[in-house]
């Protein structure tokens, strides 16, 4: 059994036991979050596909950690023009693993 959710801006494809790295919740770990957009579910040959959303169907996860990703850099350069700039990012996540999927 599987499930698509939405979260974030973004769309994953879920079983249940999964690990995923989502945008930052606002939930503290050992919290459980639940997720309500589910676009689909499968469950075997069984498919059920929302329109946009599964009525009554949700995920839940339980969170492990929060954290940030490893550090990128950004960089502007203006050619000729002695203009440069140099910045830093390191973009907010969050933990989760999969528990349950209720459709």
């Amino acid at each position: 059994m599987y499930a698509v959710i939405k979260t974030g801006g973004k769309q994953y494809r879920v079983q249940e036991g999964d690990v995923l790295f989502v945008e930052k919740l606002a939930a503290e770990a050992g919290e459980t979050v639940v997720f309500d957009e589910v676009l689909t579910v499968a469950d075997g040959d069984n498919v059920k596909i929302g329109t946009p959303v599964v009525a009554g169907a949700k995920v839940s996860a339980k969170v492990e950690a929060q954290g940030k990703a490893k550090k990128i850099l950004v960089f502007k350069y203006k050619a000729k023009a002695n203009y440069r700039r140099r910045q830093g990012h390191r973009q907010p996540y969050t933990k989760v693993t999969i528990e349950k999927i209720e459709a």
